[in-house]
């Protein structure tokens, strides 16, 4: 792993635990991708559900204005980047070879931005939304860039599940309310949030935080759930070197 990669880790998942859940993270994400990534502005929305889309997170008015021309137009490339499940980097909005949404890039160009770059946004397998970064200059995401966005997209889920957990406990009653249960089920979400945070703190990627969130609860004897949650109130903290869960849990200390 290079040492920005590091950098950025250690960075955003400060951005995403290091106070207020909910729609607070989501801007102090979008804040620190303005921070460290070549970009005057970021913004974070779930797509898919007509029901329940929008813009979460931004790191200003103009970035939230910005990417709610999407749902308004009903066309732009975080739409795009979460149909085809990939990032969608437009360097120049204003290019005659750039024609994919007329109504969208007129109004983004209006607004004085030039480049715009849409990073899927995933929960569990399921690709639920995107990160929008924009620059009023045109060119290209550096390579240094579309890494920070790419760990910073990771992330960006976190925020909207603390969100989904919030309001099916406030609407327990009507669990179906504006479509959250629906997304809610695409994964546990006190895993997902445990996940999310062993990567901040382990520096490692989703698959093996999960394998070593699995591997405690193993090795405990108790459910991946429980551990979930110890994680989340931050009752537990794994190490970076975790045993093998066939030889205990030794290593890991409980704070």
């Amino acid at each position: 792993m290079r040492p920005d990669d590091r950098a950025f880790r250690e960075a955003f998942g400060t951005a995403v635990s290091g106070g207020p859940r909910g729609v607070a993270a989501a801007d102090r994400l979008c804040d620190a991708c303005v921070e460290l990534l070549d970009v005057d502005g970021a913004a974070l929305s779930i797509v898919g559900n007509p029901s329940a889309q929008g813009t979460y997170g931004a790191s200003s008015d103009l970035s939230r204005r910005l990417d709610e021309f999407q749902f308004t137009l009903g066309e732009g490339p975080c739409m795009d980047s979460v149909r085809l499940a990939r990032p969608v980097l437009i360097p120049d909005l204003d290019s005659p070879l750039e024609n994919r949404w007329p109504v969208f890039a007129a109004a983004v160009l209006g607004e004085g931005v030039r480049a715009v770059f849409a990073i899927p946004v995933a929960i569990a397998t399921s690709y639920v939304g995107a990160l929008d970064l924009f620059r009023r200059a045109p060119g290209p995401l550096s390579d240094e860039g579309l890494t920070g966005g790419l760990l910073a997209a990771q992330l960006g889920a976190l925020p909207l599940l603390d969100m989904i957990a919030e309001d099916r406990t406030q609407n327990s009653d009507s669990p179906d309310d504006d479509g959250w249960s629906e997304l809610a089920t695409l994964a546990r979400v006190e895993v997902y949030q445990a996940t999310g945070m062993l990567m901040a703190q382990l520096d490692v990627g989703p698959a093996e935080a999960l394998v070593r969130l699995r591997a405690h609860a193993f090795a405990e004897g108790v459910p991946v759930s429980q551990v979930a949650w110890r994680i989340i109130e931050r009752e537990l903290t794994l190490e970076a070197d975790p045993p093998h869960p066939e030889r205990g849990a030794g290593q890991e200390s409980a704070t």
